[in-house]
């Protein structure tokens, strides 16, 4: 259990006007903009306090993720949605499954374009919803809420805690109810936002900022990125592939033509193309290596080359 701060309002912090921009509907358009600019420079400082525990919620997700867990992320409005879309990019970014990062957003479907009335305060719905994900011990579960204590996603949290999942929290205020109820509590306090209570703002780009970061982390610890290369990329259009011949060609020092001629031997995956170009093995031989190691290129490359010889 995370501990918070002692300090307490009768407004959450994020409802709280916002002494700054109480004059913005007078500035014309290009003071406006430097204006809500502005409000948005010490976000970073916000995230930046959460990074110890980031941390330690990155690792353990990694190690979940490892032994074939799931990452889910609970939210309601504009944290469900940012939900859904940090999950929905996992699969086409690192060719993993779509079960393997899942967003659940209040309301369903429907709540991605639409309010959903009463959807975030329905406590049950929540704890259904992580029933229906069949969530166990070998998950961790993300509830996102800005004011810290969305009934929907309080819900998740307790059911998660009985089914002994791992449960993280993210929140933007101190005190948040939602923090008894998480292994790990990320606390970004973001303030009054520019415009009253619209915490798709500020508090919501700390959100964005924090799941781009554990997504991302734990994929590149599980070995699905190669330097900085996105080499877990699915080529399924025109630009993809241009892509995938980039960062062929840049991992194995090779020219374009020769990535492409590579990649069309391996359907064009990145990883076997790269092992190929980097140990001379055939195309299936770079594929069962990868089987082995479960898909990390570089224990793969490094097993490669002490059986084989060369390598990158």
């Amino acid at each position: 259990m995370c501990e918070i701060g002692s300090e307490t309002n009768s407004i959450a912090q994020t409802e709280q006007r916002n002494l700054r921009t109480m004059n913005m509907d007078s500035l014309p358009a290009d003071k406006l903009v430097r204006l809500l600019f502005e409000e948005t420079i010490d976000v970073r400082q916000a995230v930046e306090a959460v990074l110890p525990q980031l941390g330690a919620l990155v690792e353990v997700a990694a190690r979940c993720v490892t032994n074939g867990g799931r990452i889910i992320y609970v939210g309601a409005g504009t944290s469900g949605r940012l939900a859904v879309l940090d999950a929905s990019e996992c699969p086409p970014t690192f060719s993993v499954p779509a079960t393997m990062v899942v967003g659940v957003i209040a309301g369903g479907n429907t709540a991605l374009t639409s309010a959903v009335e009463g959807a975030e305060d329905d406590i049950a719905r929540g704890a259904a919803e992580v029933n229906e994900l069949n969530v166990n011990d070998n998950d961790v579960v993300i509830g996102l809420a800005s004011s810290g204590s969305t009934p929907f996603v309080a819900g998740a949290l307790q059911q998660a805690r009985i089914l002994r999942a791992v449960t993280a929290v993210i929140v933007n205020v101190t005190n948040a109810p939602l923090a008894q109820h998480a292994d790990f509590c990320l606390v970004a306090v973001t303030g009054p936002e520019p415009l009253t209570g619209s915490t798709r703002m500020r508090a919501g780009t700390s959100q964005k900022v924090i799941l781009n970061i554990i997504s991302t982390g734990v994929m590149v610890i599980t070995g699905r990125v190669y330097s900085n290369l996105m080499v877990d990329v699915q080529p399924t259009n025109n630009k993809l592939k241009n892509r995938a011949v980039r960062l062929v060609a840049e991992a194995a020092g090779v020219s374009m033509d020769i990535a492409v001629s590579t990649l069309e031997q391996c359907n064009w995956q990145c990883k076997p193309a790269i092992m190929m170009l980097a140990t001379s093995v055939t195309a299936e031989e770079a594929i069962r290596m990868l089987g082995v190691y479960r898909g990390n290129l570089r224990a793969s490359l490094e097993a490669c080359s002490a059986q084989f010889g060369t390598a990158l």
